[in-house]
């Protein structure tokens, strides 16, 4: 709790019958001494005062009336509570190869169904982002807490084309910093120095892909581009050591799952490689995944918080003075 503050600080007026309470509790008390001694100056034997619990009742009564008339202010109470938050970059390769069934019903279409429950099960404070690449890249949806928008991303992905992961992580780094983001050591195009796009904790690109890369420029310089910035990459590796092949333009071509660079991109960047030979361990790879808990301060008003305690003081001081005395007051 970091800070309260007061609705109708006007009814803090109510805290002024406390000490009114007070004089009066203990002009009773001096008016019940002088009887005391009265009727013990006449010869009769009058008991001693019970000692000192017995304001124990009357001052949990006037706690509670303070009380309860501090909950007339409606204090509202600023809170810090642990969530869930950050941006998650969806990047799929959208290659020929994905379109290979040694994944049920294909490698692309088992990394978009349990991409669709990893977007259900994820707080509105995330953020996500689609990224289709191939032998080029593209953000088919910025970030963004549009779970539909997200979706329909999802669903427009097709196979065609070759594969490039340097692109797509550069893409998936463009989707978070807002701007197209170009080859690491590239001074023309303003991309050279430490932390070229500046610093992104929190953030993820999740790289669903076969691994197999057919670019002429492999994915290090961008996995550590976006290791400077801290940009996790959590690459989850679709299809089978074994593979096997698909039909293109006419050819059958071999494919398998190439598994060394994903692992390598993983290290570079703080993420886990996994591999998923099916859509069920697919679903459970997405479960595995760890966004940032952050604490996020909110305001809560606490005025019932309050009027329970009040109700407790009060109902613990007229217990304690019934018992000891027989009343109330």
């Amino acid at each position: 709790m970091s800070g309260v503050s007061l609705t109708w600080p006007w009814a803090l007026a109510g805290l002024l019958v406390v000490p009114l309470l007070v004089v009066a509790y203990r002009r009773a008390l001096q008016t019940a001494e002088a009887r005391r001694r009265e009727l013990a100056a006449q010869g009769l034997v009058v008991p001693p005062p019970r000692g000192r619990w017995r304001h124990v009742g009357p001052a949990l009564l006037i706690a509670a009336l303070a009380v309860m008339a501090l909950s007339l202010t409606r204090p509202v109470a600023s809170i810090a509570e642990p969530h869930r938050e950050g941006t998650v970059v969806l990047a799929f390769d959208v290659s020929n190869s994905m379109a290979a069934t040694d994944v049920l019903p294909s490698r692309l279409e088992a990394a978009k169904a349990a991409a669709r429950s990893f977007v259900a099960k994820q707080p509105s404070s995330v953020r996500i982002a689609v990224v289709a690449f191939g032998g080029s890249a593209l953000v088919t949806q910025r970030p963004t807490e549009d779970r539909a928008a997200v979706l329909a991303a999802v669903a427009r992905l097709k196979p065609s084309g070759d594969t490039s992961l340097s692109q797509g992580i550069l893409s998936g780094l463009g989707a978070i910093v807002g701007r197209p983001v170009k080859p690491p050591g590239d001074a023309e195009k303003g991309t050279d120095g430490e932390t070229p796009i500046g610093y992104h904790g929190g953030t993820a690109i999740v790289l669903l892909t076969d691994g197999e890369d057919t670019s002429d420029t492999g994915p290090s310089g961008a996995a550590d581009l976006a290791s400077a910035a801290g940009v996790r990459i959590e690459p989850i590796g679709l299809g089978t050591p074994n593979g096997t092949t698909i039909e293109v333009d006419g050819f059958s071509i071999a494919t398998a799952l190439d598994e060394s660079s994903l692992q390598a991109i993983a290290a570079t960047t703080g993420g886990t490689y996994r591999r998923a030979s099916d859509a069920a361990s697919l679903a459970a790879v997405y479960d595995a995944i760890e966004l940032t808990w952050t604490a996020r301060t909110v305001p809560h008003e606490v005025t019932s918080w309050l009027a329970a305690l009040g109700a407790a003081l009060l109902l613990g001081g007229a217990t304690l003075s019934v018992l000891r005395q027989g009343r109330v007051i």
